[in-house]
């Protein structure tokens, strides 16, 4: 028979109400006593009811983490860190839901008995109803990556337009002029705003994009293969590309040495998220680091924060991004 609450209370010569509180970490206990009855729980191997917690506490404890997309346009590398920012946070005292918003049909299932709190990962503005949806059921929520208004909602984001700005900026002082642009999904909230920093800074230095270096792209490898082929196919070639998210940079690269050319030497290519791969191509990759484990993180803890204190809070948090120079961009003579 599995240890209870009970089991280490009696051995830890506390109440099991003390013993409920440590095991969720409540600022209420000493951090000695915490420490005591975790020591216990893990001789015994205890392992928490949720069903049982849920019936007596009338709570659920599950966390949503929800994302505008889980087939499109959502990389493997901004899932797998929003989600080990989210895990690390809650470890084991919360389940963790992971849903795509376009998987449903209706929000009729979304309610304060299915979810404690819940944290969305939003790409567009098309997850405007679900944000309605949780804010009017009075579910603590943390909405990621784009800003929001709607009021009781915490919003965790980076600024993305100025990390693209200083990404364009980079390359014309390292004396490129011909530099093309690989955009993100259409529709998506991070797209528009790189998309805007990297005109911003083009603008600001006087370079024009002609038409033929713009393409479009999809966040995917594929996409950003394809329109490095579009590019490499001109007769006036870019000297640089700037690739609205690091996997559409590396498809871009594939591509480069498919043609049998070199990144840098022929063509410099910059990417955007900093994502675990980045650093480990070869080239290594040039890019802006958005810190997507360390938002998620934040909203994490700042939601746990809400839900014990019974909060819903309106606030902005914005997070700076950072030029990470590596090995993809070539100096050329000024």
């Amino acid at each position: 028979m599995s240890a209870t609450i009970k089991d280490i209370a009696k051995l830890a010569g506390v109440s099991h109400t003390t013993v409920s509180r440590a095991l969720n970490n409540s600022p209420l206990i000493q951090e000695e006593t915490k420490e005591r009855i975790r020591i216990i729980a893990e001789q015994l191997d205890y392992t928490p009811n949720y069903n049982a917690k849920s019936l007596v506490l009338d709570r659920s404890y599950n966390l949503g983490l929800f994302f505008t997309t889980l087939s499109n346009g959502t990389s493997a590398g901004f899932f797998y860190e929003a989600i080990r920012g989210v895990n690390s946070v809650i470890r084991d005292r919360y389940q963790l839901i992971v849903k795509g918003i376009d998987d449903y049909t209706s929000f009729h299932s979304i309610t304060k008995k299915s979810f404690d709190g819940i944290i969305i990962v939003s790409q567009s503005d098309d997850d405007g109803p679900i944000i309605e949806h949780i804010a009017n059921k009075g579910i603590p929520l943390v909405v990621l990556n784009r800003p929001v208004d709607t009021a009781g909602v915490l919003n965790v984001l980076s600024d993305e337009e100025q990390g693209a700005f200083h990404a364009g900026a980079y390359l014309v002082n390292q004396g490129h002029k011909k530099i093309a642009l690989i955009e993100g999904r259409k529709g998506f909230k991070s797209a528009q705003n790189r998309k805007a920093g990297f005109e911003r800074a083009m603008e600001h230095y006087g370079i024009s994009i002609p038409a033929a270096f713009r393409m479009p792209g999809l966040y995917d490898l594929e996409s950003g293969h394809q329109a490095m082929q579009q590019f490499l196919s001109l007769e006036e070639r870019p000297t640089a590309v700037f690739c609205c998210n690091d996997e559409m940079a590396l498809g871009a690269i594939k591509a480069v040495f498919e043609a049998g050319l070199h990144v840098p030497k022929d063509i410099s290519v910059v990417g955007f998220d900093d994502t675990v791969f980045a650093a480990y191509v070869t080239p290594a990759l040039t890019t802006v680091r958005r810190p997507i484990e360390q938002i998620s993180k934040e909203g994490a803890l700042r939601l746990l924060g809400n839900i014990e204190n019974k909060l819903h809070t309106t606030e902005q948090v914005l997070l700076r991004t950072e030029l990470i120079v590596r090995e993809s961009v070539q100096l050329l003579q000024v």
